[in-house]
């Protein structure tokens, strides 16, 4: 498997318990699709390994850019206390995540906190190559404070007129928040898709959201062939194709 060396050059706090970190590629060519992800050792240790998605555009080159909730685990506090400059050894990317290349069907994608990073990438090479998928994001989490790259994201939506901005936030306390407000539903949905058949849907997410989310499309009748998954915490990644091929990945942490 092909190794990649790259120095830590940046992070910083991006959302409530949320970290965005930069890498240099140190003049290497790393090249992934949108959506993808990659394996990131810290030091020599195997235990010292952990799964992210990719959350830049392959259209940036570099810096690479991983985010991640920022729980109480060795690794995370480890990465947090590193120093600028600390070489890390990245895989190559994979994945199966990625839009598909029918521009006829919309992309529906839904995101559950840092399940947006790999979602990001898509959306934000889509934007750059200005493809012309019609794509929704729906944006779920607990509180406004919980939501990275939510300006990006509006930024994003009002430059590409085919992208539609969909967050929601789950709290009662809310109550100057001006978008949806509650979880990701069938009446959600309908009010802002013109068809629920005839779509890819992206779920991206912890996976008690992405089980919910399936069981949520599966009760509209979109087919599994439809539905591509990405799970986020301490599990074992399962995605699936628009053919309805499962890919099992390694185990992520984000």
């Amino acid at each position: 498997m092909a190794e990649y060396q790259m120095t830590l050059m940046d992070r910083q706090r991006i959302a409530r318990d949320t970290m965005a970190f930069w890498f240099e590629t140190n003049g290497a060519r790393y090249e992934f699709r949108a959506g993808q992800h990659a394996d990131f050792v810290f030091g020599t240790e195997s235990d010292n390994t952990r799964t992210f998605s990719l959350a830049n555009s392959p259209l940036d080159k570099e810096p690479i850019m991983i985010a991640m909730r920022m729980r109480k685990t060795t690794f995370k506090s480890a990465l947090k206390a590193a120093a600028l400059g600390t070489t890390f050894i990245v895989s190559r990317p994979r994945g199966s995540f990625t839009l598909h290349r029918d521009i006829t069907r919309p992309a529906v994608f839904l995101a559950g906190g840092i399940g947006i990073s790999p979602i990001r990438s898509i959306l934000q090479s889509a934007t750059q190559e200005r493809l012309s998928h019609k794509m929704y994001l729906f944006y779920s989490n607990r509180e406004a404070d919980d939501a990275a790259f939510i300006e990006e994201l509006q930024g994003m939506a009002a430059q590409n007129p085919n992208f539609t901005l969909v967050p929601t936030i789950t709290s009662h306390k809310a109550l100057a928040w001006p978008y949806e407000k509650g979880h990701i539903n069938r009446e959600m949905l309908t009010r802002h898709l013109f068809l629920l058949n005839g779509p890819i849907y992206y779920i991206a997410g912890p996976s008690g959201m992405v089980t919910a989310m399936t069981d949520l499309l599966n009760s509209l009748g979109v087919s599994q062939d439809d539905v591509r998954t990405e799970e986020f915490g301490d599990y074992k990644l399962q995605q699936r194709s628009t053919q309805g091929d499962p890919t099992t990945g390694d185990s992520r942490s984000d």
